[in-house]
């Protein structure tokens, strides 16, 4: 926990139904008196992310990766904070994973020193997520209008592996969703998987 503050984790490749489960989960929790927040994944708000996919200028270098990693972790933080529960939309290892796959090289590259360092911090990180529930679905990726989703359109399958990986190596759990489940189903099963846990945030 970061300073009795609650810390869910929602988890999966992109297109996966991350983010509106956050906030459904937000919604869910703020209905039954919770004071809760969805920390929103950075990458939409950052100006390098703008540069490269509005802009079309430049690509994915470790310059926009460590801002990222830097805001992502700031974002939960700051969030925390002000909260006595946050809804995480996907966790730090998520950012470090889609570093391996769009730096040349990935760990093995010319980056890899900072990829490593990235790691280790994921790695002493981790226990700062109380669960991690993990998306297992993946959705149609073609939304007409948002060139962030079409920039990675490519790479689904292959960052479903690598978020996977990342998030074993440094020691992150995650709890599967079952799939084919409707974003209330999914709420409804995590309400109890949290209560099973003793994290139900009601009760605190």
């Amino acid at each position: 926990m970061l300073r009795d503050c609650l810390v869910v984790g929602v988890e999966g490749t992109h297109a996966s139904g991350k983010t509106t489960l956050a906030h459904a989960l937000v919604a869910y929790y703020r209905e039954r008196g919770v004071h809760v927040a969805c920390v929103p994944e950075p990458a939409r708000n950052s100006p390098f992310i703008e540069e490269i996919v509005v802009h079309g200028r430049g690509e994915f270098d470790v310059e926009t990766e460590v801002d990222l990693f830097a805001a992502h972790l700031s974002n939960q933080l700051r969030t925390a904070r002000r909260h006595t529960m946050i809804v995480a939309d996907k966790t730090i290892a998520n950012v470090l994973a889609y570093a391996w796959l769009v730096l040349p090289g990935g760990p093995d590259g010319p980056h890899g020193p900072v990829l490593r360092a990235m790691e280790a911090f994921c790695r002493a990180w981790s226990p700062a997520y109380d669960v991690v529930f993990y998306c297992c679905d993946r959705f149609e990726q073609q939304q007409i209008g948002d060139p962030y989703r079409a920039k990675v359109l490519d790479i689904q399958p292959a960052a479903d592996r690598v978020v996977r990986s990342v998030c074993a190596s440094v020691g992150q759990r995650v709890i599967d969703i079952p799939p084919n489940m409707s974003t209330g189903q999914r709420v409804a099963w995590i309400a109890e998987r949290l209560t099973s846990l003793g994290l139900d945030p009601t009760s605190r």
